[in-house]
């Protein structure tokens, strides 16, 4: 479902240059689909991490695999390494379908220190991302 399909508030009716918006609604990203390159569904987001420090967004939760909440992976993607599509009004992941298997991932129950410094180098290298970057690419 496009984050246009969320907009409860018609956030977005009034779109600002080329119909990109430059601000958006968390609520729109709750439940959307990440897609990669190749168009494959990548799972949703369930979650939107914010750094309570600077202010900014810090990652997309992203739940992948299971099957109606069981045996579901979570990931956390550094918000940086998501790009909006404003063409198909969604976001994407450039990873393949199997890196994303084999990505540092948690479950429900066990989420990790994302505060941890070690663990956000982690993540942000195996996503090939810069640290501390607030800038939202577009398409």
């Amino acid at each position: 479902m496009s984050y246009l399909e969320r907009d409860t508030y018609g956030i977005y009716k009034n779109s600002n240059v080329q119909g990109v918006p430059t601000l958006m609604g968390v609520n729109t990203f709750l439940g959307g689909d990440i897609y990669n390159r190749q168009e494959e569904n990548l799972g949703d987001i369930k979650e939107i991490m914010l750094n309570i420090h600077t202010g900014r967004v810090a990652y997309a939760v992203l739940s992948f695999g299971g099957f109606l909440g069981i045996g579901e992976k979570l990931f956390a993607v550094p918000w940086n390494a998501l790009k909006l599509d404003h063409n198909k009004k969604c976001f994407v992941l450039n990873v393949e379908k199997e890196h994303l298997k084999s990505a540092p991932g948690f479950d429900k129950d066990n989420w990790p220190n994302m505060a941890d410094p070690v663990w956000e180098k982690e993540i942000n290298s195996y996503y090939e991302t810069q640290l501390n970057n607030d800038a939202m690419p577009v398409l």
